[in-house]
């Protein structure tokens, strides 16, 4: 599957239609992320369930700042509407399909019944 674009019109759409969703916060002038980009592409043509979106931190400068990114590029993970996995720099290829097998073997209801049992602790 192509990467999609992503704006502040279909974002929330997007990741609440979809099970994985990897963004890619990005910009045209940023070196390291014309690195990442065809690592980042391959892994979407690797990967058709999950839905591979990308940022343009300069055309979206909302999104970017609702997701308080400083620094680019920043690769964000959410699965079910979690966000799993936030981190900047670009990963190489094989980082990149291991997070994506992290992805995929995390145990959802585990994790909101974790997150349940914090929240009634405090």
């Amino acid at each position: 599957m192509p990467t999609v674009e992503l704006t502040k019109e279909n974002f929330e759409d997007t990741v609440k239609g979809s099970e994985i969703v990897l963004i890619d916060f990005w910009a045209g002038w940023c070196g390291p992320c014309r690195v990442f980009g065809p690592v980042y592409e391959g892994a979407s043509a690797r990967h058709p369930d999950i839905v591979f979106g990308k940022v343009d931190t300069e055309a979206q400068p909302e999104l970017a700042g609702a997701f308080r990114i400083s620094s680019i590029p920043t690769l964000m993970a959410v699965r079910d509407r979690t966000v799993l996995y936030a981190q900047p720099g670009a990963l190489p290829p094989q980082a990149l399909e291991e997070l994506i097998s992290t992805l995929r073997s995390v145990d959802m209801d585990a994790l909101r019944g974790e997150a349940s049992r914090a929240a009634e602790r405090t």
